[in-house]
């Protein structure tokens, strides 16, 4: 009978009770999911403009580029690293593309040519990161202010209009009743998932992310799969520069301006380890969704930019705290 009464008290130590099942939830996926829930429940209470199928429809529009940055992030801090530049990187990619555009190029040359660039402005840091040993932190906050220095020498500070019907139809256009947009950032999602989760690529980025040496012991080149992660990572935000040029009809140096923040924010408010080996794209899916509409939810209640600045700051020291937290409890274990 003793043995029987201590065999159930070990089954019930063994079993994690509710306040653990809750933690662990939230510290996973459940937060990114109850904070979107609460988040659009509460902006369609305060603004009664907020679920008009019209401001949703410029929600996602206006979300893509945020969406196609934020993929691109994903590999980038799985494996560890962090991309500060992301911001200039969209304004240079702005800025080229318009000026190409401006020159005559026609527009899918000017594209893949932008695209280009970003992923040699990727691979310039990729390599300086894995082949240099300079921190991530160090090379991206480098390049944000080198490549800010070049966009504005480029544009010598004035933006660039672009008068391309073309060109504006990547950013306003409609496949039926769809935006284009919504298109290619639906495209870019889906190949992401993919390349994160069903290829050889992919499982090197985790396993890098998780334990870099460990990894290189298993035979995987640590250095050329971070450098493709970059130049990955450059090539696809030239695409979101283009796309948000083609929205604006103007390549402005000034364009991205903080976005790096958001997009972080946004990976890691997904559930992403922040400190890598960790993360999923749908997770990501859900911190966009939830910066976006908190974004369209300030503007349409008339909050002042200081006051937004302010509530965002409070978000991403949220979404830091959740993944230093699962971090700990990972490392408990």
């Amino acid at each position: 009978m003793k043995n029987n009464e201590l065999s159930g008290q070990a089954r019930m130590l063994q079993k994690p009770n509710f306040t653990r099942k809750l933690s662990a939830f939230l510290l996973d996926k459940g937060s990114a999911v109850i904070g979107l829930i609460l988040l659009f429940v509460l902006m369609s209470i305060l603004s009664g403009d907020f679920l008009s199928v019209d401001n949703l429809l410029n929600v996602f529009r206006q979300s893509a580029v945020l969406m196609i940055m934020a993929v691109a992030m994903t590999f980038v801090i799985i494996t560890g690293g962090i991309d500060l530049s992301v911001g200039s990187q969209i304004a240079v990619s702005g800025v080229v593309v318009a000026g190409m555009i401006a020159s005559g190029v026609p527009v899918p040359l000017a594209v893949l040519i932008t695209v280009m660039v970003g992923g040699i402005i990727g691979l310039g840091i990729g390599s300086a990161i894995s082949l240099q040993k300079i921190p991530p932190f160090i090379v991206t906050l480098a390049m944000l202010t080198i490549l800010s220095g070049v966009a504005f020498v480029y544009t010598k500070g004035t933006p660039i209009v672009i008068n391309n019907p073309q060109f504006r139809f990547l950013g306003r256009g409609y496949l039926g009743s769809i935006p284009i947009p919504i298109i290619i950032m639906v495209v870019v999602v889906v190949l992401g998932h993919i390349l994160l989760t069903h290829t050889r690529f992919g499982r090197y980025v985790y396993a890098i992310g998780d334990n870099e040496e460990t990894a290189r012991l298993c035979g995987i080149n640590v250095r050329l799969v971070k450098i493709g992660v970059y130049v990955l990572s450059g090539a696809v935000t030239a695409l979101a520069g283009v796309l948000l040029a083609s929205r604006l009809s103007t390549g402005s140096p000034n364009s991205g301006t903080g976005s790096e923040l958001d997009a972080i924010a946004a990976v890691v408010l997904g559930g992403t380890n922040l400190f890598g080996g960790e993360g999923k794209i749908t997770g990501t899916i859900m911190g966009v969704l939830i910066i976006a509409f908190l974004n369209n939810g300030l503007n349409l209640l008339n909050v002042s930019s200081y006051n937004q600045m302010l509530i965002k700051g409070l978000v991403i020291l949220l979404a830091v705290w959740l993944s230093t937290m699962k971090a700990r409890k990972a490392m408990a274990k």
